[in-house]
């Protein structure tokens, strides 16, 4: 089997637990404004590789991954959930830990077949909620979240570790009340791990001049970095407010 790939990045300290070998997949169905790789939107770009290729790639550079792994990031790559999952079930095979960086956007609750599969040799699931709200959602994305929130649900029920991201763009995803209800979503995640929030930024923006595409947020300005901590700090306590909730 082959998979179509952007790029690799050899060394990262950002995509998961350690240091790790970061898989850029081909391929995504949302239109995130924020987004900071459109040269990964296309299906049909990158190169056609296989999992061994990969993971001999992998092996060129493991010596300097100590407590890390391998992250497959996008673009999405479940929209290739057959090769997707052909390599983390071959980097199993050799003790490479696994994580999966998703938006979840491709999970259908109907069908889970391919999912059951592919979890069974995935160590973290990195899930980007990009907002709590159905409506603004779309607008985001161009997409509903419903199959989203569905997917880190059923990774909780399926005692998938979990790690959140979100985020956060000045007057499109920092309100208080969303933040708030992300939080209270959050609480009933039994396998919730870590939750990052990320201030937006405006670097990829030279890739929409280079691929000739408008950038849809104009000029927004960057999220500063207490601003993020601002939105954590509410994320949290909401989360906090809905554990005690259950609790009572």
């Amino acid at each position: 089997m082959t998979g179509r790939i952007h790029s690799v990045e050899s060394f990262s300290s950002v995509d998961g637990p350690g240091n790790r070998f970061v898989i850029f997949f081909q391929g995504c169905p949302m239109r995130c404004l924020y987004c900071h790789n459109p040269d990964t939107w296309q299906t049909d770009g990158g190169r056609e590789v296989t999992a061994e290729k990969l993971l001999g790639e992998y092996d060129s550079v493991k010596e300097f991954l100590k407590g890390g792994g391998i992250t497959c990031t996008g673009g999405e790559p479940c929209l290739q959930i057959g090769f997707l999952t052909e390599l983390f079930e071959k980097a199993k095979s050799r003790g490479i830990n696994t994580c999966l960086d998703t938006s979840g956007i491709t999970f259908k609750k109907s069908d889970t077949s391919a999912f059951d599969r592919l979890i069974k040799s995935t160590d973290l699931v990195m899930l980007d909620i990009k907002h709590i709200d159905p409506v603004v959602h779309k607008k985001i994305t161009g997409h509903d979240n419903g199959g989203i929130l569905a997917f880190a649900e059923y990774l909780s029920e399926k005692g998938i570790p979990v790690w959140i991201r979100h985020v956060v763009v000045p007057g499109l995803t920092d309100d208080e009340d969303s933040l708030n209800r992300l939080g209270h979503f959050l609480a009933h995640i039994k396998t919730l791990k870590a939750l990052d929030v990320l201030p937006y930024h405006t670097l990829g923006r030279h890739k929409y001049e280079e691929l000739g595409i408008d950038y849809p947020l104009g000029d927004t300005p960057p999220m500063t970095k207490d601003g993020a901590k601002r939105a954590r700090d509410i994320i949290m306590r909401g989360l906090k407010d809905e554990l005690r909730i259950k609790r009572q």
